[in-house]
Formats: C-alpha cells, sequence, structure tokens
C-alpha cells in the first residue's frame, strides 16, 4: 500500500509540472543527443533548455544550480561559437586528458565545490548547499571539457548524473530526474561514441 501510494504521488507530481520545466526536459535531452553526434545545433537546444531551467531551479531553491544556468549560457554561447569556427576549417578531434590535466580538473572541481558550498550556505536559504554546490562544480567542468570536445567531459556528466537523480526527487522535481535518468544513458553513449573516435574507430552502430 506504501508503494501505492508514493507511486501516486509522483505521478500526480508529473502531472502538476511546469511547462517551462517540460520545455527544459525535453531540450536537454535534445541536446545531450546532439552534442553525442558531435552536432553543433546542440548548443542552440542546451540554450533553450537553460532558460527554462534558469527559472525552475531558481523558484525549487536550487540556487547553485540557477547560477549554473547562466554559466551554461555563456559556454553554450561559446561552444556554439567554437565549434563553428572548427567546423569552418577542419573538423576538430576530440581530445583526452593526461595525467597532470586529470589532476588539475579533479583539485579544480572539489575546490570550486567547497568554495560554492560554503557560498551557498551562508547567503542562500538553500537546504542542501553542499550537495547542490558539489553537483554544480561538477557540471561546471564538465561542461567546460566539453566545449574544447575533451572526451572525459561524458565521464563527468555520467557521474553528476546519477548524483542529480535522487537531489531532483527530494526535491519534488520528478520529471527532471527522469530526464537526468535519460541524460545518463545518453552520456554513456557520447563518452562511447567520442572514445571510439578519439581511438579511430569505426562509429558503432
Amino acid at each position: 500500500m506504501q508503494f501505492l501510494s508514493i507511486g501516486s504521488h509522483i505521478i500526480q507530481e508529473i502531472r502538476q509540472t511546469s511547462s517551462l520545466e517540460w520545455i527544459g526536459a525535453i531540450t536537454g535531452i535534445g541536446c545531450v543527443y546532439l552534442a553525442a553526434r558531435q552536432n553543433i545545433w546542440n548548443w542552440l537546444t542546451g540554450i533553450i533548455s537553460v532558460l527554462a531551467y534558469l527559472i525552475v531551479f531558481f523558484e525549487s531553491g536550487l540556487f547553485g544550480d540557477a547560477g549554473l544556468q547562466i554559466y551554461f549560457l555563456g559556454t553554450g554561447i561559446y561552444g556554439w561559437y567554437f565549434w563553428l569556427r572548427k567546423k569552418e576549417r577542419q573538423e576538430k578531434p576530440v581530445i583526452s586528458l593526461n595525467l597532470k590535466e586529470y589532476s588539475l580538473v579533479l583539485l579544480a572541481t572539489l575546490g570550486l565545490a567547497g568554495l560554492l558550498g560554503l557560498f551557498l550556505q551562508k547567503f542562500t536559504p538553500s537546504k542542501v548547499p553542499y550537495i547542490d554546490g558539489f553537483c554544480t562544480s561538477v557540471s561546471f567542468m564538465a561542461q567546460l571539457l566539453m566545449t574544447r570536445k575533451i572526451l572525459q567531459n561524458w565521464a563527468l556528466w555520467v557521474f553528476v548524473d546519477i548524483c542529480y537523480v535522487p537531489l531532483y526527487i527530494y526535491k519534488g522535481l520528478y520529471v527532471t530526474a527522469i530526464l537526468y535518468i535519460i541524460l545518463l544513458v545518453l552520456a554513456s553513449i557520447g563518452y562511447r561514441d567520442w572514445y571510439r573516435e578519439y581511438k579511430g574507430l569505426k562509429p558503432a552502430t
């Protein structure tokens, strides 16, 4: 009976999902799918998604994620320009981090997570400041790596998507939680396809 009650509650919450959250979710799926295909239109689709989620996250008290959308907007414009400029010259290849770069990315991500968590705890009414800050930090780094076509962006997306699902369920954003399960699958596919290209293998069918 308790399971049925929880299921009914989730269904009811999904029915009450705002139009903005639906727009953000649908365009978010489209963005990641197109990015995995290295299609330049992923950036425009992503811009639509982040504008919708900027409002959704702010209204839900996820201030770190709301601020992250502003960053995504900037990197979306930059990524679109960077990919377009490279496409005009030659197709930009997928590259990979070396050990030193791995270490720098890890340290920068953890440092940013701590600073964001502290900021959110002191200056916002967030109920999950350090979790919000950590997820925001990982997403920040993943997006930065994606703009430069660095393979490991997908590994970070897979990791942070797993972290985001319970967070969004906790905040009652069930459609967004479902979205991140889908994004987790798409990010895994993205990593596979970019890895094959990096290794010079034929695309998986």
